[in-house]
């Protein structure tokens, strides 16, 4: 069965939460959205394992587009996986697949709505209360944090939403900073199950127009 949403992302200020920091979540046995909320930079190193992700929820396709004309800006798709024996990529990265670069445009900077479409698979169990708080920072410093919750899944299901991000006004300088480093804006991503931290993915983004 596949289940289709479009929801809008929260996102603006955590006030009142407490600070943390990347080594005192490593050490804790669960990390909960309020943890992350507290963060003030980019992490380091990944917050769990791929292990964790024992609902083995799968990313299968993501999707980019300015809301406001419906150009596609960023599309991927997961290749089919490859039969047993063949791919040995993930013996030698436990990691990979947990990270994306992406490359836009400066004109990508200016946009103000952009929907992110994203499919999943779910394994043989129901999954209640699945939940993604995205961060974004530029050189140390937390531009925007995004928080989604996709809902109920049902047990080995399809499904897909779109994320619908509203981007703060960018300062003139600021953009042009961005613009000239690029690969300084970097994001976390967590994805929590019943406030458990399951997954951690992570990206670097230019705004250059090059590679």
């Amino acid at each position: 069965p596949e289940t289709r949403r479009a929801m809008r992302v929260k996102h603006g200020a955590e006030g009142g939460l407490a600070v943390t920091t990347e080594e005192e979540l490593l050490k804790k046995p669960v990390i909960t959205p309020d943890d992350v909320l507290g963060l003030e930079m980019i992490t380091d190193n990944y917050l769990c394992s791929p292990e964790d992700n024992v609902h083995k929820i799968e990313f299968t396709r993501f999707k980019i587009r300015d809301m406001e004309t419906g150009t596609v800006l960023f599309k991927i798709t997961k290749p089919p996986a490859l039969e047993s024996g063949e791919d040995r990529r993930k013996d030698l990265d436990p990691n990979g697949g947990r990270f994306v670069r992406y490359q836009f445009t400066p004109a990508f900077l200016r946009l103000r709505q952009v929907g992110a479409t994203v499919e999943f698979t779910v394994g043989d169990s129901p999954i209640n209360n699945f939940r993604m708080i995205e961060r974004h920072y530029f050189r140390g410093r937390l531009l925007k944090s995004f928080d989604f919750e996709f809902g109920f899944c049902i047990p080995n299901s399809k499904n897909t939403c779109e994320h619908i991000y509203e981007f703060p006004p960018l300062s003139e300088e600021l953009m042009n900073e961005m613009i000239q480093y690029p690969y300084e804006t970097k994001s976390d991503s967590f994805y929590f199950v019943d406030n458990k931290l399951v997954m951690h993915n992570k990206a670097d983004y230019s705004y250059s127009g090059g590679p």
